[in-house]
């Protein structure tokens, strides 16, 4: 049985006003999920969960609190009104803290048109071990696989709500569905693993189980027999799997707190090229079936689509209410918050400008290289963007791939990188961040 969110949020807030808040905002979040994991063709684990959580975040006068709870019981949320009440009371004062001004609330209030909430049924655990039996099935038929480490399929479902003081009420429900699967090809010390995984709101739009234990495989058995790549200056391609975490690291140095604080490397970046021309780099939250999608963020503004770089040019920070406030801009309307913590600013639903080239045509381009399809530990300075990273893929000569190469690191500076980057064609347009394949030239290799 459902719980009525809006009466949950509506019994919190009155308590705070009873406790003495000048103003405070709620959010009730109530969550489904299970999980089915499989190895040796019998099952490993079966996990389920539902559960509510609620945050209250409180402010008397400019000083706020927050409190959050799991139990939702009429005496708890009373005793978690008085106790934000009296932890505001005592905090340091924040002269940025507050909520929206009503006229500044979003009109839409719903999730209409946005596709979040598949109406199928939920899966049974049986058609869930079904996919996870099949992807292991795929993966161990490749030559060359041993075992699967393990194959799990999953689902969920969540409901939203959030409510505040100033008017604003409004609430969704999302829902996903994903099969995964990692296999280990070779033996003793040779043994190499590489995985494969999907996820969708729609249950429909999953990829076929026994596709993703086929990749899984291929790719654990191509990593085999690897060797290390040269020391010096080389291009590096990086793979559509792992290339959005440079876009990662540019939307990070945007943040209007990053920003606030003086601590990014692009702080002096606005209004200034820091992706090549006719590269852009546009956020629309309103696309469909995509999980990050919202007619209003965590604070009730309005959301809209924005170009944050444009034609190569930086055109502003990411800001929630409380940094623009302290920058002395208008907020972006990229408030993001959980029941635990005060709302914070966060991009999503990002999409790169895309080239002319798959990424077959940038191995040819790039004629001799290191093609990166993993990457483990990070050194970044996010004050100057120095960037350095253990990287493992495959090596490239003369426009074609050579063999599998690991524990290299790749290095540079993520201000030049970016400046020199060259998309692909390849992104996967139902991810948060559509991002294909990127090819930078001149990095610097530490191999063996």
């Amino acid at each position: 049985m459902t719980t009525d969110l809006a009466r949950l949020n509506e019994m919190i807030l009155s308590e705070a006003r009873r406790a003495g808040a000048d103003a405070a905002d709620a959010l009730a979040v109530e969550g489904t999920s299970v999980s089915i994991g499989v190895r040796g063709g019998a099952l490993e684990e079966a996990e389920r969960s539902e559960g509510i959580d609620i945050g209250l975040r409180v402010l008397v006068g400019r000083r706020q609190a927050v409190v959050s709870s799991s139990d939702t019981k009429p005496d708890t949320l009373r005793q978690m009104a008085e106790r934000a009440v009296a932890m505001a009371r005592e905090a340091p004062e924040d002269r940025y803290a507050g909520l929206a001004d009503p006229e500044m609330l979003s009109a839409r209030r719903d999730a209409e048109g946005l596709d979040l909430c598949d109406p199928t049924p939920e899966p049974t655990p049986e058609a869930l071990q079904a996919d996870a039996l099949a992807a292991e099935h795929a993966a161990m038929a490749v030559a060359g696989v041993k075992q699967v480490q393990q194959a799990s399929a999953g689902y969920g479902q969540r409901r939203v709500h959030l409510m505040a003081t100033n008017g604003f009420a409004a609430g969704y429900a999302v829902t996903d569905r994903g099969t995964a699967c990692v296999a280990i090809a070779g033996q003793g010390d040779g043994m190499e693993r590489d995985h494969d995984h999907d996820s969708r709101i729609w249950q429909a739009a999953l990829r076929d189980a026994a596709e993703i234990g086929r990749i899984a495989g291929e790719r654990a058995v191509e990593r085999l027999n690897p060797r290390r790549a040269p020391t010096g200056k080389f291009p590096v391609l990086f793979d559509e799997r792992i290339s959005s975490s440079l876009i990662g690291h540019l939307l990070s140095a945007i943040n209007g707190a990053m920003i606030a604080r003086g601590s990014s490397w692009l702080r002096d970046g606005l209004g200034k090229p820091v992706l090549p021309k006719g590269v852009s780099l546009i956020e629309d939250p309103h696309r469909p079936r995509v999980n990050g999608s919202r007619f209003y963020d965590a604070e009730g503004l309005p959301t809209q689509r924005r170009a944050i770089v444009d034609d190569g040019v930086l055109t502003g920070w990411t800001m929630d209410l409380a940094t623009a406030r302290q920058l002395g801009l208008q907020s972006t309307a990229n408030a993001a918050r959980g029941t635990g913590g005060t709302p914070s600013p966060s991009a999503g639903n990002v999409a790169l400008t895309m080239g002319a080239r798959d990424r077959a045509g940038l191995i040819a381009d790039m004629g001799t290289g290191l093609l990166v399809t993993s990457m483990i530990g990070s050194t970044i300075n996010g004050n100057t963007g120095d960037y350095s990273r253990g990287a493992s893929g495959f090596w490239v000569e003369n426009g074609q791939i050579a063999y599998p190469v690991n524990e290299c690191t790749v290095a540079g500076n993520l201000r030049d990188m970016l400046a020199r980057i060259v998309p692909g064609n390849d992104a996967l347009q139902h991810l948060g961040r559509v991002v294909p394949s990127i090819l930078i030239d001149g990095m610097t290799l530490a191999g063996g």
